[in-house]
C-alpha cells in the first residue's frame, strides 16, 4: 500500500489508492435498478466529500454524487480520478462540470470497457487457457490467473490516469470548462439516444386491410421516423419520472402493466 507521505499534487497516493479500493469492492456490490452504480461511485468519493465540504455544501455535493451512474467497472474509475482532480481545485463550483463529465463519459467508457474487458480479453485469453487445459497443460490455468492480475493492476491505473488528466484539464482549459462540459453532456445524450432503439424493442402490430390493399401501421411509422414508438415510450417514462411522487419502482410497475395490457389487446408487441 502507498505510504502516507507520498504525494500526487494535493491528494496523496494513499488517497487515490483508497478511492480505487472502494471502487473495486463497491462498484458492482451495491448495483441496483434505480441508480445502478451510483452507490458505488458515491462510496468511492465519500471520504473526500467529507474532507472538502461542510454542512449544506456537503449535502448538496452528496446529492449530486448520488445521481444515476452506470459504466464498465474496469475503467469507470477514470471518471472518479477526473472528478477528484477537478473538485480538489474548484470545489462545489464545479458541481455542474462534474455532473456533465459523469454523464458524458460513462457511455463511451462503458462501450470501450465492455468491449475490451468484457469480450476481447476473456474470449481470447480464456479460449487459449481452456485449450491448453484440455491438452493437459496446467499453464492454461496459470495464464488465466496472470491475465486477471494484469487486469486488476490496470484497473488501479485508470483512476490515477484520470486524476492526472483532470488536473491538466484544470490548468490548461480552466476558461473553457463550460464548453467542455456542454460537449460531454451532448456526447452522453447522443450515446443514450442511440441506445434507445437498440434496447427498447416495441412495435405496433396493427394491420389495416381493405380489398387487396394492406397497410401495416409499423411500416407507416417507420417512414415517419424509424424506432418512433420506442422513442415515444422512453420520452413518456422520462416525463413521468419528473413528476412529484413518481419513483423508479412505480415506473417499473407502470411499464410492466402497460406492456401486458397493450400486448393483450394487440396494440403493441415486442
Amino acid at each position: 500500500m502507498p505510504k502516507e507521505n507520498t504525494k500526487t499534487n494535493s491528494l496523496t497516493k494513499k488517497d487515490l489508492f483508497r478511492a480505487n479500493w472502494r471502487w473495486l469492492w463497491s462498484s458492482q456490490l451495491s448495483w441496483n435498478y434505480e441508480k445502478m452504480m451510483a452507490p458505488g461511485y458515491f462510496y468511492s468519493v465519500l471520504p473526500f466529500l467529507k474532507r472538502w465540504y461542510k454542512d449544506d455544501e456537503l449535502v448538496e455535493m452528496m446529492q449530486m454524487q448520488s445521481q444515476f451512474f452506470n459504466v464498465n467497472a474496469f475503467d469507470g474509475n477514470f471518471i472518479i480520478g477526473m472528478d477528484l482532480a477537478i473538485e480538489e481545485k474548484q470545489g462545489s463550483k464545479a458541481k455542474d462540470t462534474i455532473a456533465g463529465l459523469k454523464t458524458g463519459l460513462m457511455g463511451p467508457l462503458a462501450g470501450v470497457g465492455d468491449t475490451i474487458f468484457g469480450a476481447i480479453i476473456p474470449t481470447l485469453c480464456g479460449s487459449i487457457g481452456a485449450y491448453m487445459g484440455l491438452r493437459g497443460n496446467p499453464f492454461g490455468a496459470i495464464l488465466w490467473i496472470i491475465v486477471n492480475l494484469i487486469v486488476l493492476f490496470t484497473r488501479f491505473g485508470f483512476l490515477n490516469l484520470g486524476y492526472t488528466q483532470g488536473a491538466k484539464l484544470i490548468d490548461s482549459a480552466s476558461g473553457r470548462l463550460n464548453a467542455i462540459t456542454d460537449s460531454a453532456v451532448l456526447l452522453g445524450v447522443t450515446v443514450v439516444g442511440a441506445l434507445v432503439p437498440t434496447v427498447v424493442n416495441v412495435k405496433v402490430p396493427f394491420v389495416y386491410q381493405t380489398g387487396k390493399v394492406t397497410l401495416k401501421m409499423q411500416s407507416i411509422l417507420n417512414q415517419i421516423m424509424p424506432s418512433l414508438v420506442p422513442v415515444l415510450l422512453v420520452a413518456l417514462v422520462y416525463w413521468l419520472l419528473g413528476k412529484k411522487h413518481v419513483t423508479s419502482t412505480k415506473m417499473i410497475w407502470f411499464v410492466l402493466i402497460l406492456g401486458i395490457v397493450l400486448s393483450y389487446f394487440h396494440i403493441l408487441s415486442a
